[in-house]
């Protein structure tokens, strides 16, 4: 439970880091909301990589830091991929998200969390035996 809870922290601040990137882009200089949204998972995914490596799955490493850094962005591309589903779906239909896109990063978001936690847990930071 105690990693289930800080990866829920960290996936909260990682959604403040993606939430706010992707609406300052587009509310700041009427970017493109798609191409707005991948810069803004690239920073949100290193931001939750650094709190989850510290706080929610520390311990003994087997990778060092770019390797590590590249199987959590791979790992998490598929609660991206589900993440951006959503996002891209509600942006496409709704005028609302199409002006506030952060609120479909956050329905984006509880979509990818059950993948994103699996694959950091099971991949990125398990313990191996022996």
């Amino acid at each position: 439970m105690r990693q289930v809870a800080l990866f829920c922290i960290g996936g909260f601040f990682g959604f403040l880091i993606d939430a706010g990137i992707v609406q300052f882009l587009v509310s700041s200089f009427d970017a493109n909301p798609y191409l707005s949204r991948l810069l803004s998972f690239l920073c949100a995914a290193t931001g939750t990589w650094l709190f989850n490596r510290r706080f929610t799955f520390k311990g003994v490493r087997h990778y060092g830091h770019l390797g590590e850094w590249s199987r959590y962005l791979f790992a998490m591309s598929g609660g991206f991929a589900v993440n951006f589903t959503i996002y891209s779906t509600l942006v496409y239909h709704t005028t609302l998200a199409q002006r506030l896109p952060a609120l479909a990063v956050a329905v984006g978001s509880l979509g990818g969390f059950v993948v994103n936690f699996s694959a950091s847990r099971l991949w990125i930071f398990r313990h191996r035996k022996g």
